[in-house]
């Protein structure tokens, strides 16, 4: 079975260019210029990954991915006529995976919808019943599901993917770099602040006694050191 993408794009030129660039590398593809309808279509289409403009009629993209991540898990790729890092940030805070700001090349798009589908993939295929334990903490593998103190954790899919990264290299110290080609995939080009702020926001998670010390521990010049 081909992997579906759902795109929501209101400019029709770049729709169409989007759906047949997809379509000849095997995708399915549907498509959609409204906020609203994109909504409806995506629950009736059920996409593996979900290319999503920012400024739709209808509903900007931004509610979009409120509402779809509140359902799902599936891939969220933003795009963007601005190239403006407070839009970059809220698209990320919201539960959006990556982000592209128009121009874009074909070749980078298409490179960054396959590591999200590839890493898709591979958390799939985790391995079964798997669970990580850390003292309070526990990361169950199969269920995705992190709890702190026997509560679980309502978790953003990229925050959960970045702490399974961390709790797997328990102890390393982790460039931000490093962590970016890791959990974000080497095809991403972003900045380094986009680990900053999903750290700060794990911290903000894990860390309810400041009395404590930090699980992850900033690495002065280096990056960071998860601590368990």
């Amino acid at each position: 079975m081909p992997e579906k993408i759902l795109v929501v794009e209101d400019e029709p030129s770049l729709q169409e260019t989007l759906a047949y660039n997809l379509k000849k590398q095997g995708y399915e593809v549907s498509t959609s210029g409204d906020g609203r309808l994109a909504v409806d279509q995506a629950r009736s289409f059920q996409p593996d990954l979900v290319i999503l403009d920012v400024m739709l009629p209808g509903m900007d993209g931004f509610e979009v991915c409120k509402i779809l991540r509140k359902e799902s898990n599936i891939p969220i790729l933003m795009l963007t006529a601005r190239d403006d890092e407070i839009d970059r940030v809220v698209g990320l805070e919201i539960g959006a995976d990556d982000y592209l700001t128009k121009p874009f090349s074909m070749r980078e798009l298409m490179a960054r919808v396959k590591a999200q589908l590839r890493r898709t993939q591979m958390m799939r295929d985790e391995l079964t019943h798997a669970v990580l334990n850390f003292e309070t903490l526990s990361l169950n593998l199969t269920r995705r599901e992190v709890t702190l103190d026997g509560n679980v954790l309502t978790m953003k899919p990229k925050e959960y993917e970045l702490l399974l990264f961390f709790a797997e290299h328990r102890g390393q110290m982790l460039s931000r770099q490093f962590i970016l080609e890791r959990v974000w995939g080497w095809e991403y080009i972003g900045d380094s602040r986009t680990v900053d702020v999903h750290v700060r926001w794990l911290r903000k998670l894990l860390e309810k006694d400041p009395t404590k010390p930090s699980r992850i521990v900033t690495v002065r010049g280096g990056g960071y050191r998860f601590e368990g």
